[in-house]
């Protein structure tokens, strides 16, 4: 039995355990501790990030004429790193060339290495906590869990799903038909595991490792060779991802190209020549709808694991606890600057008003106190600085501007200090603006006037089915219209929280329990990590013959 495999075993069958009962579990401690990662482990990340600014990042084999890199951290200064690079071809070439032995390799040997990865990827979670967020402009707790922790949980989830769909049949059966008074037919039949081909992951500036680990690790764990191309804002993580998996392939004694990473300047982009190669046969992306359309009409050939562009909803008919309501909805609107996919946006609010705690409270109140539980979160530059993090792109800063003037403002827009920052902008609409009907990225918020509650949730569903959406949520009292809206965000494809009022944001999905994205709206057509994910990255192949008498 494969060693690696086998050390990790305890673990594999844990996550197939939490992935069957939806219930909370985790290997990987998401508290960024020196008790539970070594006392050092702080000053030992900070220290290995240092060292590799302004440097060459080696990936010991990779092919590469050249070092590219371009990375400028959203909290200030360039990263300096560069990184081997190669032209499509000679990737495609080499991944080509590793897919046989990989191919061949037992499923056990595959997700032994993909296990020990993501182990070893967990220990070095402090140099990606810095690698995250130097890149992506999250706030240093928040990159540590969802670059380090938070993303291996979705990786592990993906290997695990992986396991239980190659070992679902077995493969290998003695097939006797009986023939009455003839001899039975006897037939030996096997069964092989044939990958899909190769396999592109294409990374996204905001949630580099998050967003891609899935799909790295279910190709690699089915056999697919798997190109990585990191977003060129946010290649360290992925590259230092790759680093890991090219290290602990090699030692399984399997080709270290069975991974490998694209990266280009800009001007030169090299992800369409890549994605069309007729030898790509798998496309994981994280991106714009825009460029996701690109992809379905040209990379025929793929099949492709889309998360895309959705405007997520609130719906407020009713709440017992209007405080608590309001500071939730400020932290996920502020939360790393509204750079969430899973970020609320459209809040739609009866035009005549709720029934609260605190009495009846008007639309005009309900929009100042969204804007008064935002003010408050930020009212300390420290917290503030630690929630709202740093804006990765700056096409959304000129997104704020471009949108202050196009509502009422309840909350204007504010740099915090260091780097490229903005605290969330609300503005109030009226019913039917077309501004609600796309997708505004960034710390952007609508809180709009609806008939009543039955129609705010008529909006946000509809919206979900058109659009797209990844979360949606309510707050409501009346237990008859809460279920007809889980009716209806079903039926939207949109998975829906209903009264979140303590510490569990709808920004948050959790791996093992939640689905990320259902992959029945056009927001995406994956979903992480359910089987549909999985199983079509393999096939299977059979030889049979007659047994002699």
């Amino acid at each position: 039995m494969d060693e690696l495999f086998e050390r990790h075993r305890d673990m594999l069958d844990a996550a197939l355990a939490a992935a069957r009962s939806r219930a909370f579990w985790t290997p990987f401690p998401e508290v960024p501790s020196g008790k539970v990662y070594g006392e050092s482990a702080r000053e030992d990340g900070a220290a290995a990030f240092a060292a590799l600014r302004d440097s060459r990042l080696d990936l010991p084999g990779h092919p590469g004429t050249d070092w590219i890199g371009s990375e400028v951290s959203p909290f200030g200064g360039a990263l300096g790193i560069t990184y081997p690079a190669a032209d499509a071809a000679t990737l495609i070439a080499a991944a080509q060339a590793a897919a046989p032995a990989l191919a061949e390799a037992a499923p056990e040997t595959r997700v032994g290495v993909c296990l020990e990865a993501l182990a070893r990827l967990n220990r070095d979670s402090f140099l990606m906590g810095h690698a995250v967020m130097h890149t992506t402009g999250q706030p240093f707790a928040m990159a540590f869990q969802a670059g380090g922790p938070h993303a291996q949980d979705r990786g592990l989830e993906a290997v695990a799903m992986a396991w239980d769909e190659m070992t679902r049949f077995a493969p290998a059966a003695r097939w006797e038909k009986p023939q009455g008074k003839a001899a039975p037919i006897v037939l030996e039949k096997h069964w092989s595991l044939v990958p899909a081909g190769l396999s592109l992951a294409i990374g996204c500036n905001t949630f580099p490792t998050w967003n891609s680990y899935s799909g790295i690790f279910a190709s690699l764990a089915t056999g697919n060779p798997v190109i990585v191309k990191p977003h060129p804002a946010a290649v360290l993580p992925l590259a230092l991802a790759v680093r890991t998996l090219r290290a602990v392939l090699a030692e399984a004694g399997l080709p270290a190209d069975s991974v490998l990473m694209a990266v280009d300047r800009k001007g030169a982009e090299i992800t369409t020549r890549l994605a069309t190669d007729p030898a790509v046969r798998l496309i994981d992306y994280t991106g714009s709808g825009a460029f996701g359309g690109w992809l379905r009409s040209h990379a025929t050939q793929a099949q492709i694991f889309a998360e895309e562009a959705g405007v997520n909803t609130v719906t407020i008919a009713a709440t017992d606890d209007f405080a608590g309501m309001c500071a939730n909805l400020a932290f996920s609107l502020a939360l790393y600057s509204g750079q969430m996919c899973t970020a609320p946006q459209n809040i739609y609010v009866p035009e005549a008003g709720i029934d609260t705690d605190q009495g009846r409270k008007s639309f005009d109140e309900v929009g100042r106190a969204l804007a008064a539980a935002v003010d408050a979160l930020l009212s300390d530059p420290a917290r503030a600085a630690g929630v709202c993090g740093a804006v990765a792109n700056p096409a959304t800063l000129a997104r704020i501007a471009e949108t202050r003037g196009r509502g009422r403002i309840l909350r204007d827009s504010a740099p915090l200090g260091q780097g490229r920052t903005a605290t969330p902008l609300l503005l109030a609409l009226n019913d039917g603006d077309p501004l609600a009907e796309e997708e505004c990225f960034g710390p952007i918020g609508f809180v709009i006037a609806v008939p009543d509650a039955d129609a705010g949730i008529r909006r946000a569903a509809d919206l979900a089915r058109r659009k797209g959406a990844i979360t949606a949520a309510l707050y409501d009292t009346d237990e008859s219209r809460i279920a007809r809206a889980a009716r209806a965000f079903a039926a939207a494809g949109v998975n829906l929280s209903v009264n979140l009022t303590g510490n569990i944001f709808v920004n948050q999905s959790a791996a093992f329990s939640d689905f990320h994205v259902t992959g029945a709206n056009p927001a995406g057509n994956a979903s992480l990590t359910d089987t549909a994910f999985v199983a079509n990255r393999f096939r299977r192949a059979m030889w049979r013959r007659p047994v002699a008498a």
